[in-house]
């Protein structure tokens, strides 16, 4: 189990948003905002050796400030949020260790499995991780796109990430109710995680203090990573600080 950082990008800045509240239309409800630029948060980030955390531009505008955290610290962050077939190499080639996909595999709702098989071909299946964050409908957890505001047709459960296991080298999860609402995890889904997950997953959704990392370390088994936004000091929350993050969960 391991901390994965995030610099999480909206309008070229970097914000905590209430994940319900991101929409086409409107400005969301934002936790935090800073004139600090992303490429600072990369350059503690590889100056503390965290390894593995990602970069997430939420709609446009955000590229020059996502390249510049790239810039500051290759090779040790992913990077999501308006990937496809057209612009992926070019973020692996600006330094991105990985590139997160998430609505280039879907068309009008639907996964379509010959985008998901060229994008694997294309950058690679240990260069690709697919964001399935989801939201609970009536018991069964749905994977949602276009900034989580479109319903698709994959539940996650065993048979389907067992499927999609093949194309990528891990899964990003956000439990999309919880996001931003700093009000503690989603229970039932680290649990579903942990026991149908077959490849590397990251959690993210609530995370609100030590007793939610103490429920991810026993639920999860030691398998799941996570990564905080809204309660982390560093972001201007108070439930987690950032040192002891670094200090206790830097290392698998």
């Amino acid at each position: 189990m391991r901390f994965r950082p995030c610099i999480d990008l909206h309008g070229g800045r970097v914000k905590q948003i209430v994940g319900n509240t991101l929409t086409d239309d409107g400005e969301p409800t934002t936790n935090f905002d800073t004139d600090k630029h992303a490429a600072e948060y990369a350059r503690l980030y590889r100056d503390d050796g965290l390894v593995g955390g990602h970069v997430i531009m939420l709609g446009s505008g955000n590229e020059v400030a996502a390249r510049e955290a790239l810039e500051n610290f290759p090779g040790g962050l992913q990077v999501g949020g308006g990937i496809d077939g057209s612009n992926a190499e070019s973020w692996l080639a600006a330094g991105a260790a990985a590139v997160i996909v998430t609505s280039t595999i879907f068309v009008g709702g639907r996964l379509d499995r010959d985008r998901l098989e060229s994008m694997a071909d294309q950058v690679g299946r240990d260069r690709l991780v697919l964001d399935l964050s989801c939201r609970e409908e009536s018991g069964n957890y749905v994977a949602m796109t276009d900034r989580w505001q479109t319903r698709t047709d994959v539940t996650i459960d065993a048979h389907t990430l067992g499927e999609l296991s093949q194309y990528c080298n891990e899964f990003l999860i956000h439990a999309i109710d919880k996001e931003g609402q700093i009000t503690g995890i989603d229970g039932r889904l680290l649990a579903l995680l942990t026991d149908i997950v077959p490849s590397q997953v990251t959690y993210a959704g609530g995370i609100s203090s030590l007793m939610d990392l103490d429920t991810i370390l026993k639920v999860g088994k030691g398998r799941v990573d996570f990564t905080v936004g809204s309660a982390l000091d560093l972001f201007g929350g108070s439930g987690l600080l950032y040192r002891d993050l670094v200090r206790d969960w830097s290392a698998a």
